[in-house]
């Protein structure tokens, strides 16, 4: 599967941005799907992942209650919804998928074998 992310930007604090993971070549209704981000001065950070077809959303503890993951089966796309931006979240983003992943490796990068390249988020101050 290849997967093509979209949606980043230049916004200040507060402000909402919707980024989106799209797949082609095989649909992904049943991969878990995650959400990274990395900046140059941090490890890859888990942010967000909805597992397999069961459709239960975890989230990074920095954007509960902000970010929302959601899954668009009809069009083979998992969307990142993100609300409340702060500074703090500027990183580029990557969308990741794996169809065999077990719960406990949802967090760790080294356990999705599918990424799309990164979109830039930029949140001023």
């Amino acid at each position: 599967v290849q997967l093509q992310a979209s949606g980043g930007g230049l916004v200040q604090a507060g402000d909402s941005l919707r980024l989106s993971c799209a797949a082609s070549g095989r649909t992904f209704s049943g991969d878990s799907v995650a959400w990274f981000r990395q900046t140059p001065a941090k490890e890859r950070e888990f942010v967000a992942g909805i597992f397999r077809s069961y459709g239960r959303t975890y989230y990074a503890d920095s954007v509960r209650g902000r970010f929302t993951i959601s899954r668009v089966s009809a069009e083979n796309t998992v969307n990142l919804q993100m609300n409340s931006l702060r500074p703090e979240d500027t990183a580029a983003y990557y969308c990741v998928a794996s169809r065999n992943i077990i719960l406990s490796s949802l967090r760790q990068p080294s356990a999705y074998p599918y990424w799309g390249q990164g979109t830039q988020v930029t949140v001023s101050s």
